[in-house]
């Protein structure tokens, strides 16, 4: 395939068979066709200093919505920085299998690959949250890929890993998102397995990453590439980065924050030791080590693991029962819990809080996991649904879509009195959207009624049909 290359002032023109490309550098481009389709695009971005005589390290982002650009966004900065080219597709998505996903995958990888120079020893996948997931499974599936970044989400499936394809794994996860535990589980995995891994853990729930961690993971790609040999070493951007984590280190232990300071002081005796001294790193955690501080935070923090690890496993068999039982009568014993996880998050203990905000969120994806597979059933289970809503006003109490939800799931169940219950228990959250109760999909015998309309009338003062008394 023929290149010409034209230099532009903040990009170039490709220009291929039967086609000419331009693209522009520092910016995010988005809807780029992939070789050989009509349907699939992509979003791809280029830092300022990319030329064409030299090879790139790139990184292929994966966003389960299909938002390339947005989930491109949030590398921007560190890209642009480090001099990684970033490319994302518009089609992958958890709604289709697995194999599908990775054949559009692998479309745009051929299609990035053929258009630009890339450093082949140099290719890495990444996402947060599914997207991480998805990408965890990318190199078992398409040759090449030597490194993945997982934000909030551990390996898909450890089952399809072997020695014979290994790859680097850096997982970013806050503190307090409920695929922690997960997330100690695959760096355990790895260990064993003997993959390259580093876990950087940050202060936060299931979120993105702050930027300094998402730039952190990319340099230690970066230091690995230099290890191997494959880049050449830069003894002043090893010995800055060292310099700026022992800093970090610092700010964590004065920080009265000793576990935190303890991964990452693991962390850079893994990623710095090919590279430098590290002698002074290990005496520096051993004494950390021996303090009390982080002797006490650890078996507190073991404690907390370990319950959590049992809690999880009643409320993922509760669910389930409860679920395929329509166990309406169980729905007490989930408010009691959410009650005990209010105690935990409010715990004078940082850990205990901590694992509180974990399991919450942990019931939250419980409950949305079972919605999504209730709702790609063929028919749908509608009674199944009404429990699953039922209990997301449990643990959401703001969720207004949750208790809608009810209303109208109730009224098709012909189950009146339940749909009365939760209009009442909606208003008294605070809801004021009259038009929209009067809309409820299902509720049109039930919205004319006496009952409904004195409730509206009780809370919002006024309803849309009159309530006439004999």
């Amino acid at each position: 395939m023929k290149r010409l290359l034209t230099l532009l002032a903040l990009g170039f023109v490709i220009t291929c068979t039967a086609q000419e490309m331009i693209l522009k550098k520092g910016v995010i481009v988005d809807s780029l066709v992939v070789r050989d389709t009509v349907a699939e695009t992509f979003s791809l971005y280029l830092p300022t200093r990319f030329e064409m005589e030299k090879t790139w390290p790139i990184l292929f982002v994966f966003d389960m919505e299909g938002r390339s650009k947005n989930a491109l966004g949030m590398f921007r900065q560190v890209a642009e920085e480090q001099g990684y080219v970033l490319a994302a597709s518009n089609h992958t998505s958890d709604t289709l299998s697995i194999s599908k996903n990775i054949l559009i995958v692998s479309r745009m990888f051929n299609t990035v690959v053929s258009m630009l120079p890339i450093h082949r020893e140099r290719v890495y996948v990444g996402g947060f949250s599914s997207g991480g997931e998805f990408s965890t499974l990318v190199p078992s599936f398409v040759k090449g890929v030597k490194g993945v970044l997982s934000c909030g989400a551990p390996v898909a499936n450890t089952q399809v890993l072997t020695s014979k394809n290994p790859y680097h794994f850096v997982g970013l996860v806050g503190n307090s998102d409920h695929n922690y535990i997960d997330m100690l589980s695959t760096e355990a995995a790895l260990n064993r397995l003997k993959f390259p891994n580093q876990l950087l853990v940050f202060e936060g729930g299931h979120e993105w990453p702050p930027i300094e961690f998402l730039s952190r993971a990319l340099k230690i790609f970066t230091m690995a590439a230099m290890a191997r040999g494959e880049v050449t070493r830069d003894t002043a951007f090893v010995e800055g980065n060292y310099q700026e984590d022992l800093a970090h280190v610092g700010r964590l232990y004065t920080g009265g924050k000793p576990l935190l300071a303890d991964n990452l002081l693991g962390e850079m005796l893994e990623v710095f030791g090919p590279l430098r001294p590290t002698d002074s790193l290990k005496e520096n955690r051993k004494t950390l080590r021996k303090g009390t501080a982080f002797r006490t935070y650890r078996r507190s923090q073991n404690n907390n693991l370990l319950k959590e690890r049992f809690l999880r496993e009643d409320y993922a068999f509760a669910m389930e029962e409860d679920v395929n039982t329509y166990n309406y009568n169980n729905l007490g014993w989930w408010k009691y819990q959410m009650e005990e996880l209010d105690k935990f998050q409010k715990d004078s203990d940082v850990l205990v809080r901590q694992m509180g905000n974990r399991l919450e969120a942990y019931i939250d994806t419980l409950v949305a996991d079972n919605l999504y597979l209730i709702q790609d059933q063929d028919p749908i289970d509608i009674e199944a649904l009404n429990f699953l809503w039922m209990l997301k006003t449990i643990i959401t109490p703001k969720d207004y879509g949750a208790y809608l939800n009810v209303i109208s799931f109730s009224t098709r169940l012909d189950d009146y009195g339940t749909a009365l219950f939760y209009l009442e228990e909606l208003l008294k959250q605070g809801y004021t959207d009259r038009e929209r109760l009067y809309s409820i999909p299902h509720t049109a015998l039930l919205r004319i009624t006496p009952e409904f309309n004195k409730i509206v009338e009780q809370y919002l003062k006024k309803a849309r049909y009159n309530v006439i008394i004999e």
